[in-house]
């Protein structure tokens, strides 16, 4: 069978069970092939908190703007890592997606990743967009206490959904192939396999060349 090497960018608010998703899709047998041993492979996130040597610090999403220049250089560099090695799977949880919501929501300003898009197109990644109902993120949010360290950044559900419908408008301008997955249910392996689904539908599985 042709190799498999899908690329995929989970993108969405908290609450929408991104990480767990990108955990199931990382062992998904028709993402990554079977395997009848663990091994690493790449799961990465805009969501690490690289630029400052403290817990819930600063990073690729939340940068302040001196720190705009490592931003743009971090995600350059993804962009010529992605390209060197091209024939290989990648998911990452949340990206620049995630920047540029966060940063026109909370800073003001405005980023244009036309020119990172227009970079990762030819390489094959989509961006599945996961959502939920308005009203499901209060369950959410009570199962994610059990287990959150930071409880507090839950408080104000309302703030996750205008943070939804932002990048909603984000993704509608994205050049790259994207799916709505509504993870209203929380029913991880249905989610993954749809997505499955989606990226055999539409070639996303392996590269054209």
């Amino acid at each position: 069978m042709p190799k498999l090497c899908p690329k995929i960018i989970l993108e969405g608010t908290r609450l929408t069970l991104k990480t767990d998703i990108a955990f199931a899709l990382n062992e998904h047998p028709r993402i990554v092939g079977p395997r009848k041993y663990r091994y690493h492979s790449p799961l990465i996130s805009g969501e690490w908190c690289a630029f400052t040597n403290f817990p819930w610090g600063r990073g690729l999403i939340n940068f302040e703007q001196q720190e705009e220049p490592l931003a743009m250089e971090t995600y350059a560099t993804w962009a010529r890592l992605f390209e060197l090695q091209r024939y290989y799977s990648w998911i990452v949880d949340r990206f620049h997606i995630s920047t540029q919501m966060y940063q026109r929501k909370y800073c003001g300003r405005v980023y244009d990743f036309g020119w990172f898009e227009e970079r990762l197109l030819p390489l094959g990644f989509r961006i599945v967009f996961c959502t939920r109902t308005p009203e499901s993120f209060a369950a959410a949010k009570k199962e994610r206490l059990k287990v959150s360290g930071k409880p507090s950044q839950y408080d104000n559900l309302g703030t996750f959904v205008d943070e939804q419908r932002l990048m909603d408008e984000l993704i509608a301008q994205s050049i790259l192939p994207r799916y709505r997955l509504d993870v209203s249910d929380n029913n991880i392996a249905a989610a993954t396999d749809t997505i499955a689904d989606w990226m055999e539908e539409t070639g996303g599985l392996y590269m054209n060349e």
